[in-house]
């Protein structure tokens, strides 16, 4: 058991690194076009606020790799560092330095490279930093770097969400996989020990239920990996498996099987019905004694398939008993989990009734 957990473990976790590296990153290209378009509309603003282009492109050209700088600063450095571990005061303090650090380059390039008059916006002409001049400056560049930083938390939590979205559909669809898995060896083992009985007794028809077994094992082991299959072919399956029962049971067994509506091209989760009819024998047929009588109804309806079947219970079987997982058997409940991870609740709909000593179930699902 220890070593069949080990191994669903494992498809998880490769099925999981695929599933991270198929995720979208932000490539260089999309960095260059976003702070080329920024640049080009802070430019062409500003030119038409001073009435100066060439003012405002050659500001421009010295405070975006400011900016630029500031930003990545905080989104790859300042905020994984602190932010992501709750050190807010740290970060605070260390993103206020980095603003002040950028006022003094800001303003010594602009003083030095372009004009001796570094804030023409300002209410009056400066020659030197102040107060009014290093708030103002700071403010404006922390409004860059809050839009840059909501792009970037905006964009890691969409891809986030996706990663988390994924991980949880190749979680269910690796627990849908052991639950079919597990049904089979179930199924080849109660069988096995029927070949085994009649093996014991050299019966004659040990040869016949050998080649009905390896058709079984084909479909089930081949043809059963498929997310939905054709109700022909779970039809099919079901029959061979009541030709494997009526071999063992000989004319005790009374098996009536109706079918209605059109089953071509209808398709539904592989190896849920069985399951039932597998059941029906196991705890119906194998402890009555006597003439067993069981009823199978299949009717494709509305995109719907109903499915019918009912047996007898011995007197001293209750209702929990039929599909009692303590007796060995995979029972209800794993019918019931592959339902839930294979379908929404509007598109299936399952009763088990146990009256007059008829076990019932019935099964409304949807096909496609």
């Amino acid at each position: 058991m220890n070593f069949i957990k080990k191994i669903k473990m494992a498809i998880i976790k490769s099925q999981t690194y695929s599933a991270t590296r198929e995720l979208p990153d932000v490539t260089l290209r999309y960095h260059v076009i976003f702070w080329c378009l920024y640049f080009i509309f802070n430019t062409l603003r500003w030119g038409s606020y001073f009435g100066d282009y060439e003012y405002s492109l050659k500001t421009n050209s010295l405070g975006f790799p400011i900016h630029m700088i500031l930003c990545y600063l905080n989104i790859y450095v300042l905020m994984p560092v602190f932010v992501y571990k709750k050190k807010y005061l740290t970060y605070v303090v260390m993103l206020v330095s980095a603003l002040f650090i950028m006022v003094l380059v800001k303003f010594n390039l602009t003083y030095f490279l372009v004009s001796k008059n570094v804030w023409p916006e300002g209410p009056e002409i400066i020659h030197k930093i102040t107060l009014n001049y290093s708030i103002d400056m700071m403010i404006g560049e922390l409004y860059v770097i809050a839009f840059v930083t909501a792009i970037k938390t905006t964009s890691d939590w969409i891809k986030e969400k996706k990663r988390l979205t994924d991980l949880e559909r190749l979680q269910l669809q690796t627990e849908l996989m052991f639950l079919r898995m597990q049904v089979s060896p179930h199924f080849f083992f109660n069988t096995l020990n029927n070949i085994y009985s009649l093996a014991i007794e050299k019966s004659d028809k040990t040869p016949k239920l050998i080649l009905k077994l390896s058709e079984l094992m084909h479909y089930l082991l081949y043809e059963t990996k498929k997310k939905r299959q054709n109700i022909e072919k779970e039809i099919l399956c079901i029959q061979n498996y009541l030709d494997l029962e009526r071999i063992r049971h000989g004319e005790s067994l009374e098996v009536n099987m109706d079918i209605s509506g059109d089953i071509r091209n209808k398709k539904i989760a592989p190896m849920i019905l069985l399951s039932f009819v597998e059941n029906a024998f196991k705890h119906g047929a194998k402890k009555n004694i006597g003439q067993i009588k069981i009823d199978i109804s299949f009717e494709v309806r509305d995109d719907f398939l109903y499915f019918k079947i009912s047996n007898p219970t011995p007197a001293l079987t209750n209702f929990r008993q039929q599909f009692d997982k303590k007796e060995g058997g995979i029972g209800l409940e794993n019918v019931k989990k592959r339902l839930s991870l294979g379908y929404d609740e509007n598109d299936y709909d399952l009763k088990i009734m146990n009256a007059n000593k008829i076990f019932t179930v019935n099964l409304k699902i949807k096909v496609k």
